[in-house]
C-alpha cells in the first residue's frame, strides 16, 4: 500500500460535513433503522444478472470503513464465473457434510434447526455473484517490506458490515457464509498466502419464491441491546 516511511501525520480540514438539524437527524436515523429492518439474509436467488458496476460500487463503499492504523487489511474478490462458483460450492458442501453429520456438535446443530440450514448450498451457484472477503494477516509495502496490521478481525468485520448495508441499499440480497476451513480459496482467487478468507457473500436478487425462516424476524428489543448512561441531575 505504501512505501516504507513515506506517510507522515498531516491534519486536513474535515473534507465533508453531513450534519443536520436535530429534528432532521431523528427522522433520518429512524428512517434508516426502518429501512435496515427490511434487510434479510436470503438463500433463494434469482439467476438474473447483476451489473458488475453495482457490485464494484458496493465494495468501494465497504472500503471506506475505518480500520486499525488505517491499514485497511481487507481484499474483496467478486466472482461471476460459473465454473469457479461451482468449485466453491463443491468444496463448501464437502465441509458441510461433515459438519451436519455431527462435526458441528449437538449444541450448534440444535441452534441451527430453526434456521433450516443443511449441507446443500445451491445459493453458491444460483447467485450471480459471490464476494469472497479476505483478511490480511499482515501488509506488504510497494517495496516488498512486511508490516503489521492492527485489529484485523474488527476492521474486516466493520468493512463487511458496510458491504452488507451497501448491497441492501442497492436493492440486492446476500447471505453470510463463513468458510471453514476452505483453505483453497486464496489460491483459487489469486490471493497471497497471508490473506485468509473469512466470508463468502452470495449476492443477487431474491427469487420470486424466496423465503426466510420465521425466527429471523425475531430481534432483541431495545431494552436488551441498549443501555443509556445520562448525566446525573445536579443536586439542589
Amino acid at each position: 500500500m505504501y512505501h516504507k516511511g513515506e506517510v507522515t501525520y498531516e491534519p486536513l480540514p474535515l473534507p465533508d460535513r453531513v450534519q443536520m438539524a436535530e429534528v432532521d437527524a431523528v427522522v433520518a436515523a429512524e428512517a434508516f433503522r426502518d429501512y435496515m429492518r427490511k434487510r434479510h439474509s436470503v438463500r433463494h436467488y434469482d439467476t438474473r444478472p447483476v451489473p458488475e458496476a453495482v457490485v464494484a460500487a458496493c465494495i468501494e463503499a465497504a472500503a471506506t470503513a475505518p480500520s486499525g492504523a488505517n491499514h485497511q487489511p481487507w481484499h474483496f474478490v467478486a466472482i461471476s464465473d460459473p465454473e469457479v462458483k461451482a468449485r466453491i460450492r463443491a468444496a463448501a458442501e464437502e465441509e458441510e457434510k461433515d459438519f451436519y453429520a455431527g462435526g458441528g456438535g449437538d449444541e450448534w446443530l440444535s441452534a441451527l434447526e430453526p434456521i433450516g440450514t443443511g449441507a446443500s448450498k445451491p445459493h453458491l451457484t444460483d447467485a450471480p455473484w459471490l464476494i469472497v472477503v479476505f483478511a490480511q494477516r499482515y501488509g506488504v509495502t510497494q517495496d516488498g517490506a512486511r508490516y503489521k496490521n492492527y485489529y484485523v478481525p474488527e476492521s474486516v468485520g466493520i468493512a463487511t458490515g458496510f458491504l452488507i448495508a451497501a448491497l441492501h441499499h442497492a436493492g440486492l440480497v446476500c447471505l453470510e457464509h463463513t468458510p471453514n476451513p476452505m483453505k483453497f480459496l486464496p489460491e483459487l482467487c489469486g490471493r497471497p498466502a497471508h490473506e485468509k478468507a473469512v466470508m463468502i457473500l452470495p449476492v443477487g436478487y431474491p427469487a420470486p419464491d424466496a423465503t426466510v425462516p420465521a425466527v429471523a424476524k425475531r430481534k432483541k428489543p431495545r431494552s436488551e441491546i441498549l443501555t443509556v448512561m445520562r448525566p446525573r441531575a445536579e443536586p439542589r
